[in-house]
């Protein structure tokens, strides 16, 4: 059974009230309920969490070797500040699917250098709440092809 940890960074608590015209109105508690009934559809697992806190998406990141086969990050404001991010992400070795509802490189100029790009194998953004499902459905088939190759 494929475990995907997604991981939320900080002010998502807020979506479905912060800035609707730029996040939408879908709230984190809603984008986890769909990601638990896709993961649950492909026989996977999510486990979902957020955190404001640096430090402890560092402390997930570093725990999810050998309790995940990828992850999920919307770092939110860290993506373009977080070099201790993109190292964890490094170091614990599993796939990272960056996220972001909207798209970035399409705001603000301080919003279009990701540190964690470089280190992710893919990015999924702008869709809004449905980033967090495509991530979802393509790290799956991801993983699977990448089984299949082996």
């Amino acid at each position: 059974m494929r475990r995907v940890l997604c991981l939320s960074g900080p002010n998502l608590q807020l979506l479905g009230t912060r800035e609707p015209e730029v996040y939408g109105r879908t709230t984190l508690a809603e984008i986890h309920d769909e990601l638990r009934a896709v993961a649950e559809s492909r026989g996977a697992t999510v486990d979902c969490r957020q955190s404001n806190h640096e430090g402890t998406l560092l402390d997930w990141i570093a725990d999810a070797r050998g309790q995940a086969d990828a992850i999920l990050l919307n770092a939110g404001a860290f993506t373009h500040t977080s070099i201790a991010l993109r190292d964890a992400i490094k170091g614990v070795g599993l796939p990272c699917i960056e996220v972001h509802l909207s798209n970035p490189e399409a705001r603000e100029a301080f919003r279009r250098r990701s540190r964690i790009a470089p280190v992710c194998v893919a990015k999924v953004a702008g869709f809004g709440a449905a980033s967090y499902r495509v991530a979802l459905t393509a790290v799956l088939d991801w993983l699977d092809a990448r089984d299949e190759s082996r």
